[in-house]
């Protein structure tokens, strides 16, 4: 039987505390009545908390609304900032970024979803509807399916895909169209995306990991833009699978690692003028 000591030890209020502020997940502020009904929290604890963590910074209110505050957002960049991964990438992410000039992603799984760590913009970034920290299912986006498709069979089984869940109309929809999909990212290394997270824009993505060694793979990286500018084939599977073997050595390694740029003759990516300007570079080794 639960006493009222028990309810009111530090492990309670933890939780107490976790149930409010997972309610806040997705956009959008929330009011009193929303969060009683998504926590379950009787109204009076519950506006006494609310009220307490806007004290606190780590909600803020508008009138009768609240959202999540700027502690919080100070916190979950320094998480991000400090995370090894996401140290080991940036530089190599910039670097596909300036050789290609498209959205690049930098993304973990987290059950059936996806979450991205880092995202680097051009011009219409803003187009691309991701953000860090942000989630999208991960069988509708490159990212996502680059990173089912190596991982262990027996855990993939565990994963509970919600195949309705569809963002365009050409997200995969059934388990047949998923398995094949699967297997042709597993022949060929990269994962690509048509359309199947936003309607008229397409990426590329690698896992970044020991795949080649029976491994899992960690994170993935990927390349987004409007489908006219996106090359389903070796000019953008080349610089993106060899930014996430990049990224996996320098965290294999545990410290950075010289990267020298070879400049290339100019292949430019569909709809993207040739310049001798800003040629495709790859990335090498020294």
């Amino acid at each position: 039987m639960t006493t009222q000591a028990d309810s009111c030890t530090p492990n309670a209020v933890i939780d107490r505390i976790s149930l409010v502020l997972d309610a806040f997940e997705g956009p959008g502020r929330l009011s009193l009545a929303q969060v009683v009904r998504r926590t379950g929290l009787p109204r009076s604890s519950a506006h006494r908390m609310l009220e307490r963590l806007v004290q606190l910074r780590w909600l803020r209110r508008h009138g009768r609304d609240y959202e999540l505050g700027m502690k919080l957002v100070e916190l979950g960049s320094l998480a991000v900032h400090q995370d090894r991964l996401h140290r080991a990438a940036q530089p190599f992410l910039h670097e596909l970024h300036r050789a290609t000039g498209l959205v690049v992603h930098l993304a973990v799984l987290d059950g059936a979803d996806v979450v991205y760590l880092e995202k680097i913009a051009g011009g219409f970034g803003a187009a691309v509807p991701t953000r860090v920290g942000g989630r999208q299912p991960a069988h509708c986006t490159a990212v996502g399916k680059a990173l089912l498709a190596f991982m262990d069979p027996k855990r993939l089984d565990d994963v509970d895909i919600d195949l309705l869940s569809r963002k365009t109309r050409y997200s995969i929809s059934t388990r047949r169209q998923l398995v094949e999909e699967l297997t042709a990212i597993r022949a060929r290394g990269v994962a690509y995306e048509r359309a199947e997270s936003v309607a008229g824009f397409g990426c590329v993505a690698a896992p970044i990991g020991d795949v080649g060694n029976s491994g899992e793979p960690i994170a993935a990286v990927s390349v987004c833009g409007p489908m006219d500018r996106m090359a389903f084939d070796h000019r953008l599977a080349g610089p993106v699978r060899t930014t996430a073997l990049s990224i996996w050595r320098n965290v294999d390694d545990g410290g950075p690692m010289r990267v020298q740029p070879i400049l290339q003759q100019p292949r430019p990516l569909p709809g993207r003028r040739p310049t001798t300007a800003t040629p495709v570079r790859a990335l090498q080794y020294a």
